[in-house]
């Protein structure tokens, strides 16, 4: 299984919606933990590295800029 790749900044896609309504969340903090924040009502939330690459469906829009079509 491919390792997932995602930085500081990116635009990811969760399996699960938040709730309010969206499953988009920016990475904005990155360690043991990811810190992602809901971009939808800004709503920030901490979890383990592992919970987060398993939620995780793709990244959207990278920092850089670049797009990956996966």
């Amino acid at each position: 299984m491919e390792r997932k790749v995602f930085g500081l900044g990116d635009i990811v896609l969760m399996k699960k919606p938040h709730p309010c309504g969206t499953n988009e969340m920016e990475i904005i903090r990155m360690g043991m933990d990811i810190r992602i924040k809901c971009t939808g009502c800004h709503h920030s939330v901490l979890i383990p590295r592992a919970k987060f690459e398993k939620n995780m469906k793709k990244v959207l829009r990278s920092a850089e800029g670049e797009t990956t079509n996966n």
